[in-house]
């Protein structure tokens, strides 16, 4: 039985992959120039297009293919080494081919944050699903219990933090007890979730005199500013579920799920929960940033985890940007500024300007080259990036520059499709997004 139902979640997944590669696109979609369409997404990469000679319009957002894959098999070395399992976050991509890379290097589930996620995983046959969030809209919570009652394959994992969270999942009916629920476990002046251990045994005893099924803790520690920080609140976690599998409250015969861990502080999960971990309790880390990694925070924060690992924990390596922006030089008003045709509606800015990185000029480079310091994106407008520059700054109009940016998920959702690209810069795939 189990056999056949995944077997069909198989084929749907790739039914479903296979027909978003006849997906028609059109002049919604950046990048592609206008003269060229219409086309299917599966026909980029058989184009023959260069990123360097005016194939793509710009500005343009790519992947490093080798660097994609790299990052996705280093990702389930580390999990392997650590013996612990990961859901990465979806909501950093919303790209379904990205997930299907990730479950097929190891992923134990797809985290997301809201119902409408929940319904384009399972269009393309995810099976396993967190919702690191608590659903209280009824049309939601009904749809969750829906959805579970029609597929025997499925597993949901759902957060409460509160008793009205639990009595609104109680009043869908007896087929909500399908799905697990998670106590999350918050801290004071932060986020959502519980912020003691008496609320959260408290809570666990209602979902349980509610007739649900609790399945384990969860916490999010990326609000929190040190790893001193970082430890104390998951030992709380490993405390929570401690006592509550004291009192079997979780469903008997199912693993414990304990899960926390953002792109920041995976490393400490491992470090900090793993120890617990017996035949009853799956460790469960969520990042989702590891898969593109990037050139700011996020590159910051891995040079933290490996400056901090002390217990051998790393693999050999680590992850490394795949993701840029590229677009032209548009103009050079003054000596010491160039004006380029990027702005908000391209990159991401809510963790740090995009950081200039190479450039190319077509018949005087063979490949983009690294740029000189003293180059700095200093604001943005809506289409263009105020970028000063040394005064012997090379850089002329209809040059090409590559970006780094600082946290994949801005950038991600500025962009209906991004283009894969081997180590000679020609396109060879694209991504669809979900946004």
């Amino acid at each position: 039985m189990q056999k056949r139902q995944t077997d069909a979640v198989n084929r749907v997944r790739q039914e479903a992959l296979a027909g978003l590669r006849d997906l028609r696109l059109d002049v919604a979609v950046k990048g592609i120039a206008p003269r060229a369409l219409p086309m299917t997404l599966g026909e980029i990469g058989n184009r023959g297009w260069s990123l360097l000679t005016g194939d793509l319009t710009m500005p343009v957002a790519t992947l490093r293919r080798s660097t994609l894959e790299a990052n996705s098999r280093w990702m389930r070395a580390f999990i392997e080494k650590n013996g612990i399992a990961i859901a990465p976050h979806g909501k950093t991509t919303l790209a379904p081919q990205l997930f299907d890379l990730q479950e097929r290097d190891g992923a134990w589930a797809i985290t997301v944050s809201n119902v409408q996620q929940v319904a384009l995983c399972r269009r393309f046959g995810f099976d396993r699903i967190i919702i690191a969030n608590q659903v209280v809209g009824r049309s939601e919570i009904d749809y969750l219990v829906s959805e579970e009652a029609r597929s025997p394959a499925l597993e949901l994992f759902c957060l409460v933090d509160s008793d009205e969270g639990v009595q609104r999942f109680a009043a869908a009916g007896k087929d909500a007890s399908r799905i697990g629920l998670l106590i999350e476990v918050g801290v004071p002046g932060g986020r959502t979730g519980v912020r003691d251990l008496a609320s959260a045994l408290s809570l666990a005893r209602a979902v349980r005199s509610a007739g649900l099924s609790l399945r384990g803790i969860e916490g999010f520690e990326g609000i929190l500013a040190t790893p001193t920080e970082v430890d104390a609140f998951l030992d709380r976690l490993a405390e929570v579920t401690a006592a509550c599998r004291a009192e079997r409250l979780f469903v008997p015969g199912q693993p414990i799920i304990v899960s926390a861990g953002g792109t920041a502080y995976y490393d400490r999960v491992a470090a900090r929960l793993a120890p617990h971990q017996d035949a009853a309790i799956r460790i469960v880390t969520r990042s989702g940033c590891y898969l593109t990694h990037d050139s700011g925070g996020y590159d910051h924060a891995f040079r933290d985890i490996a400056a901090r690992d002390q217990t051998h924990a790393l693999p050999e390596g680590g992850p490394r940007a795949a993701l840029n922006v590229w677009t032209y030089v548009q103009s050079r008003p003054e000596p010491g500024l160039a004006i380029l045709a990027m702005g908000r509606r391209d990159v991401g800015f809510d963790a740090g300007l995009p950081t200039p990185l190479l450039w190319y000029r077509e018949g005087t480079h063979e490949r983009p080259i690294a740029i000189a310091g003293g180059h700095a994106v200093t604001a943005l407008n809506d289409q263009h990036a105020y970028m000063t520059c040394p005064a012997d700054s090379a850089l002329a109009v209809g040059d090409i520059v590559g970006f780094g940016i600082s946290h994949p998920c801005t950038t991600f959702d500025k962009w209906q499709v991004l283009f894969v690209i081997d180590d000679d810069y020609r396109v060879v795939d694209a991504i669809k997004t979900f946004f």
